[in-house]
């Protein structure tokens, strides 16, 4: 199944379903009115919302609309507008490598054995089509492409192999980062708060079945495509190089407490090894370049840049849809805070 939400009456948004081809879309809320209410009560919709999406395959729904249409106008929200929990690991160390040659550091040895992560805002997940808002353009703007799983409830202590069962949907993520903001925080020895601003999903989430033998082991073996501005700037395959799949993430997450249905797990930016692939952040060609050119070269994101990420399965399909971002300087709205009520 591929599902979304559309925007409004309330933050939640509402659910819908959505073709294979994301060209047509129908409202799910007589099954299940948000996403988040779906997965706390998977067991029980599951098999609705699967015979829903059957029949709009086959162009049986008869309240169908235009998921593309939508999609365009900017009514489509996050597939999980907000989160209960986002956790984001580390799952393709050459992307922590990089990094740390560019100060002439060295990844631990720990880091090999036992993941990385670091628990991030979810109140405010954009949509694909939502605008990257920063305050300024000195904070350091980088886009960092990823895969996600939204998962049911996980017991602590869930095995890998327990950890697997639990994932509902997958996704694709910005994990916006400020990359001058960073070091102060880091510095504090007390993670990420203002180096990490609101992520974006992927306009759908896909059951894994979607992906066929493209899902294995808890990797997405395909291309992750970005582009920065219009031009490539890399296509890294998100199931080579990863030393954690995302059942290990879901298990280290889950060591010393429960995790309940709608959380995140993001599995880090996706890395090659092979430079030839390019990148999904734009802080990792900057080391590279730091490490081989003597300089970076490659600027961060400014006021009206625009960002691309998505996958394409073996035939050149999308399958989540892009996530298609400009930069804008952020502006408080008039009468408060962005969202509904």
């Amino acid at each position: 199944m591929k599902l979304a939400s559309l925007k409004g009456p309330t933050r939640d948004g509402t659910l819908i379903l959505v073709n294979r081809d994301l060209t047509r879309a129908v409202k799910a809320d007589g099954i299940a009115p948000t996403m988040q209410y779906a997965l706390e009560h998977w067991d029980e919709v599951h098999g609705k919302l699967l015979d829903a999406y059957e029949s709009l395959e086959c162009g049986n729904e008869r309240h169908e609309f235009s998921f593309a249409d939508a999609l365009a106008a900017g009514k489509v929200a996050a597939p999980l507008p907000r989160a209960y929990q986002w956790l984001d690991g580390s799952a393709y160390l050459m992307h922590v490598e990089r990094v740390r040659a560019a100060r002439k550091d060295k990844v631990p040895e720990s880091f090999y054995k036992d993941p990385l992560m670091y628990q991030g805002g979810a109140d405010d997940m954009m949509g694909a089509k939502d605008p990257i808002r920063a305050a300024s353009e000195d904070w350091g703007i980088d886009l960092e492409g990823e895969v996600g799983a939204i998962v049911g409830d996980v017991r602590m202590g869930a095995t890998p192999a327990e950890a697997s069962a639990s994932i509902r949907l997958l996704t694709l993520i910005n994990d916006v980062s400020y990359r001058a903001l960073i070091p102060g925080e880091l510095a504090k020895g007390f993670g990420f708060v203002h180096g990490k601003g609101a992520n974006a999903l992927s306009p759908v989430a896909v059951t894994p079945d979607e992906l066929g033998s493209s899902w294995d082991a808890g990797k997405v073996h395909l291309r992750l495509v970005s582009h920065v501005n219009g031009k490539w700037f890399g296509n890294p395959n998100a199931g080579d190089d990863a030393t954690f799949s995302l059942f290990d993430l879901i298990s280290h997450a889950a060591k010393t407490r429960e995790l309940k249905a709608g959380t995140l797990i993001g599995t880090g930016t996706v890395s090659n090894k092979d430079a030839a692939t390019g990148y999904v952040c734009i802080m990792e060609a900057r080391v590279v370049e730091q490490v081989e050119q003597g300089a970076p070269k490659t600027p961060f994101l400014k006021f009206g840049d625009t960002v691309r990420l998505e996958m394409l399965d073996h035939h050149g399909a999308t399958i989540f849809g892009a996530i298609d971002q400009k930069v804008e300087k952020y502006s408080p709205p008039l009468g408060g805070a962005r969202g509904g009520s």
